[in-house]
């Protein structure tokens, strides 16, 4: 059983997980192998180059498309994209309903007749009608009515990298961006919303960077003011139950003084629910305080815990940087992943529709690929999430249980990252691979809710509604065990199982403690929170109030205090993942050793305290003696820091 096991911190190494690991790898060829595929059948041309209606990719010489007249021609110099009627978007499909053909330039101003059309042909050498029709046909052919762009054809210029010619103004995609349209339907008011965002550029880099160097500030000097945000949030609790309870009771005493005088059936019921409201608030405040005496033991842990968790930041500081280097990564693989989502919207083999013009499709088990690229996002996605906690853990891991703080490894968080990679990717792989199994179905229940938005009944709403609700909580319950499971990895180097078994008897024998971490510790990082994005968004009014004439602060403040948050949610999960790992080893450290000579703590001398205040409490309680009555031996070097 695993209260009985020996856990041997840091002692031994060996690779986990093994074939989880190859699976992972096996996956990972399968998403090389879709991008590809992808690129050897000409998606890859199709989508950066553009094609037409016919098949023809433009700037290049084409092959005949069996039964598509205007396939195959050599359009080496038509380099650009052009839609005979741009703004015709099928919200549906996602697509826009009209001819494209291929054309030397791009129409830089608008041309409101075919003779204008015909004269831009002439001068620019770039036929906006179709194939067929000759430049001196554009006037007298009565086949231009349907083969030339409906007019006036809008100002347009090519979009970089992707050779397609997009309307100047936006407000022809009024179909798509209805939203957008109506907010900025005046031109004025965008073009002031960008002037004042470039205007303030410079303040708006210097505020993210204030909510930068503030974030970790914050991190540093969290541990001094746990304990005094601890006590105020639980005194302002305390008034304001007891404040709620006093003013029901006061306004029920009045009700009743005044209902004696006035008989009616309103001031009878009015009466009856303010008794109501009065008793159920006096029930939740004796809840309430019976919660807190009961807790408060595990609140001064909670505070001893955030205490550590600044002096590991001291020492390690390069778990400040962890966020940017997990963040990076992400968006490298997400911009990976979109390409290849793109190149696989042009995929496949050239098929005439029921129009007569060419699209491209995937026949066969080939278009379940898109399932694959799907599934790979959300499982490397939480591969590489895993990854950071593992590494996070791994680095607190070493701090907690290396009792000489001056023999830790030079940079603790390169040694994390060394045993990750050499002996823990299985472990993450298998972890990241559950999480994953639970984030496809509530990811599908959410697509068939918005589908059958106002078409399904209360019954069926409501039925997808819990599915979807209990999923999440399913996976945020997985991702904190998943977490934990680490943390055990990192400490004993056991499989997933063994070490989520291990983590989970560790929670559970101390689940009051878990619940006081869990709730006070994440209010105090939400108040943190708070804190930076209004002293960012304060400070930002104050700057902005300078160029008040000229400025307009809508957005560049919303951008601000957007992004303050972001740093801080980034910087303080990082903190609140410390504090998540430094509990599990001292809930193992407190149960397998007990201060005795050859089984001496590993904690901080600030956890020592608390533990030797809980056993006196217990020994004046009369519950002490035997081993709790020894005098506890610190760790070498716990009172260093």
């Amino acid at each position: 059983k695993s209260s009985k096991r020996e856990w041997k911190p840091l002692e031994d190494h060996s690779c986990t997980d093994v074939p989880w690991l190859l699976l992972f790898i096996l996956f990972c060829i399968g998403m090389g192998f879709i991008c590809g595929f992808s690129i050897a059948t000409g998606a890859a041309a199709r989508l950066l180059s553009g094609y037409d209606s016919y098949g023809n990719i433009c700037g290049q010489k084409n092959v005949k498309v069996e039964g598509i007249v205007n396939s195959g021609l050599d359009l080496t110099h038509k380099k650009y994209v052009f839609f005979l009627d741009p703004c015709n978007i099928d919200l549906v499909h996602q697509r826009i309903k009209s001819i494209a053909l291929c054309v030397s330039a791009c129409p830089r101003k608008e041309l409101k007749t075919l003779a204008d059309i015909q004269k831009f042909a002439e001068t620019n050498g770039s036929t906006l009608c179709s194939y067929e029709l000759q430049p001196s046909e554009y006037t007298t052919d009565p086949r231009a009515a349907k083969l030339c762009p409906k007019y006036p054809v809008p100002e347009s210029a090519p979009i970089p990298f992707f050779h397609r010619c997009a309307p100047v103004n936006i407000s022809c995609y009024a179909k798509f961006a209805e939203a957008l349209i109506t907010f900025v339907s005046d031109s004025s008011v965008l073009h002031r919303l960008i002037s004042g965002v470039m205007t303030s550029k410079e303040i708006i880099m210097g505020l993210c960077l204030l909510s930068l160097v503030l974030s970790m500030i914050l991190m540093v000097i969290i541990r001094y003011i746990s304990r005094v945000l601890v006590w105020i949030l639980t005194i302002l609790v305390i008034l304001g139950s007891l404040g709620g309870t006093g003013v029901l009771w006061w306004l029920y005493a009045k009700q009743r003084i005044s209902a004696s005088a006035v008989e009616t059936q309103i001031a009878k019921d009015n009466l009856q629910a303010l008794l109501i409201y009065a008793i159920s608030a006096t029930v939740f405040t004796v809840i309430l305080f019976l919660i807190m005496l009961i807790m408060r033991k595990r609140v001064a842990l909670t505070i001893a815990l955030f205490h550590v968790a600044g002096k590991v930041f001291i020492h390690l500081p390069l778990l400040v940087f962890q966020p940017f280097w997990t963040f990076f990564v992400l968006i490298l693989f997400w911009t990976y992943w979109i390409t290849v989502l793109l190149f696989l919207g042009t995929t496949g083999s050239p098929v005439p529709n029921e129009e007569g013009f060419v699209e491209f499709r995937m026949v066969g088990p080939l278009k379940y690929m898109w399932w694959y690229h799907v599934v790979g996002l959300i499982w490397i996605s939480e591969f590489i999430l895993g990854c950071q906690q593992m590494t996070v853990a791994g680095a607190v891991v070493t701090y907690y249980f290396t009792r000489e703080k001056r023999n830790l490894p030079f940079t603790p968080i390169l040694a994390s990252v060394n045993r990750l990679v050499c002996y823990h990717l299985g472990t993450v792989a298998k972890g990241s691979f559950i999480i994953t199994l639970v984030k496809i179905p509530r990811m599908i229940l959410m697509y068939i809710h918005t589908q059958l938005k106002g078409k399904e009944n209360a019954c069926a709403r409501c039925m997808l509604k819990a599915c979807i609700c209990c999923l999440w909580c399913l996976e945020k319950c997985l991702t904190y065990l998943n977490q934990n499971a680490y943390t055990a990895t990192a400490i004993n180097s056991t499989n997933f199982c063994t070490s989520a078994k291990d983590a989970f008897v560790i929670l559970v024998e101390n689940a009051l403690r878990v619940a006081a971490i869990n709730t006070v510790g994440d209010f105090m990082l939400f108040l943190g929170k708070v804190l930076i994005v209004c002293s960012t968004g304060l400070a930002g009014i104050m700057l902005l109030n300078y160029q008040r004439d000229y400025t307009i602060w809508v957005l560049p403040l919303i951008i601000v205090c957007l992004f303050a948050f972001l740093v801080a949610h980034c910087f303080l999960s990082i903190y609140e993942m410390v504090v998540d790992v430094l509990f599990l080893c001292f809930a193992i450290d407190t149960k397998y050793n007990d201060g005795s000579p050859g089984r001496e703590f590993y904690m901080d001398k600030v956890l020592m305290e608390f533990v030797e205040n809980s056993r006196k409490s217990m020994k004046e309680a009369g519950r002490g003696g035997g081993a709790e009555g020894r005098e506890l031996k610190p760790m070498v070097g716990a009172d260093e820091e």
